[in-house]
Formats: C-alpha cells, sequence, structure tokens
C-alpha cells in the first residue's frame, strides 16, 4: 500500500512538472476593470463636450465585457464601438494605423474582412497589462474620429495606471 501511495505522488509531481511548460498565466480583464474604462471614458467625453458616445469593451477574444450609450447617441454606434473594440483586441493595436492604411490606398487590408470581422475605423484602443493585450475599448458617436480615439485612450489609461499602481 505504502509504495502504491509513493507512485501515486511520484506520479502526480511529474504530471505537474510535465505540464508547467504547456500552460500560461494571463492577467484577465475582469467586469470591475471593464466598468472602470467606461467610467473614465465616460468622465472624459462629458469634461470635452462630446454630443454622444458609445462605448464598448471587449475582453482579450474580442467579446463584449460591458457596453454603455451616452443619451442622443445613434442607435448603430453600439455595433460599430463593438467593432473598433474588438478589431484592437485581436489585433493587439489601434485601430487608427488600420483606417489610415486603407485610406492610403491598401487594399490588401480590406481582403482581411474575408477571413475575420474587423473594423478598422479610428476608436479603438487596445488595453494593456505590461506586453499582454487584456481587451480593447471602441468608442463611436461622438464629435469626430479623433474625439472617438481620445475617449477610448482616456479610458484605457485609466485602466492602465491603476495596473502599474498595483505593480502588474
Amino acid at each position: 500500500m505504502r509504495a502504491l501511495s509513493l507512485s501515486l505522488a511520484l506520479a502526480l509531481i511529474t504530471a505537474r512538472s510535465a505540464t508547467a511548460g504547456d500552460v500560461t498565466t494571463q492577467p484577465t480583464l475582469t467586469l470591475e476593470g471593464a466598468k472602470r474604462v467606461v467610467a473614465a471614458a465616460i468622465a472624459y467625453a462629458r469634461s470635452h463636450d462630446a454630443p454622444g458616445a458609445a462605448i464598448a469593451v471587449v475582453d482579450a477574444g474580442g467579446h463584449t465585457i460591458c457596453l454603455e450609450r451616452l443619451d442622443g447617441t445613434f442607435p448603430a454606434s453600439s455595433d460599430v464601438s463593438i467593432g473598433k473594440a474588438r478589431t484592437a483586441a485581436n489585433f493587439g493595436r489601434p485601430t487608427r494605423g488600420m483606417e489610415e492604411s486603407i485610406n492610403k490606398n491598401r487594399p490588401a487590408l480590406a481582403a482581411v474582412a474575408a477571413v475575420t470581422a474587423f473594423t478598422p475605423l479610428q476608436g479603438g484602443v487596445p488595453i494593456m497589462v505590461g506586453t499582454e493585450v487584456i481587451g480593447a475599448v471602441g468608442v463611436s458617436g461622438a464629435a469626430s474620429a479623433q474625439q472617438d480615439e481620445e475617449i477610448a485612450i482616456a479610458g484605457a489609461s485609466a485602466l492602465q495606471t491603476a495596473s502599474a499602481a498595483q505593480g502588474r
């Protein structure tokens, strides 16, 4: 019986060390964090006289965690903001560069739509912890594409600043 217990313990230890290289630990955006992003984005939008805005926060896989649309914002802005956030999360970079590339007549980028859903419009910003993308924020419906992006940056910065202060 003692030999069986020893063998079982040895097998468990070996299994753990064998899989240790197969699994990683990564930071995950929570609902609380997503709400902090939205609150900071709304505060920025209001303090900069944005006529409206829909703010979407997605996780690292591009799945919606939180969405708020300010009163008076056009209805489709919700879907557009989710698309911008999803695109920023999935590509790991702001959507501004994608829109600029398409506007500079880079037709190859347009073919990406045949492979995956994406919204290459300014206003999507990844949320980072160190070098890890943990989600993204997308904004649509402000006064301009530039203001959409500014609001998104303000939202993402609130969480990144909080994460840096906690030493992550």
